[in-house]
């Protein structure tokens, strides 16, 4: 698992591009991530997320934003 100031550096930059990706705010890129799936397999240590790209995890959180939206 990573230290908790290399996890907060990951999220750090999956909320850059969430905000510059959708031109959003980085609040609402902030919440958008601490309300998304993807956040909650970071701190699986067996889902082992946390060792994603942050493209990869930014990307997933769009796409569960799609999806929501779709509902």
């Amino acid at each position: 698992m990573l230290t908790s100031l290399l996890m907060w550096n990951k999220i750090g930059r999956i909320v850059t591009l969430l905000s510059d990706d959708l031109g959003i705010s980085p609040e609402q890129a902030l919440e958008m991530f601490y309300l998304s799936h993807t956040n909650e397999l970071m701190r699986d240590p067996e889902a082992q997320y946390y060792t994603f790209g942050d493209r990869y995890l930014a990307d997933e959180i769009i796409g569960e934003q799609k999806m929501r939206q779709a509902e």
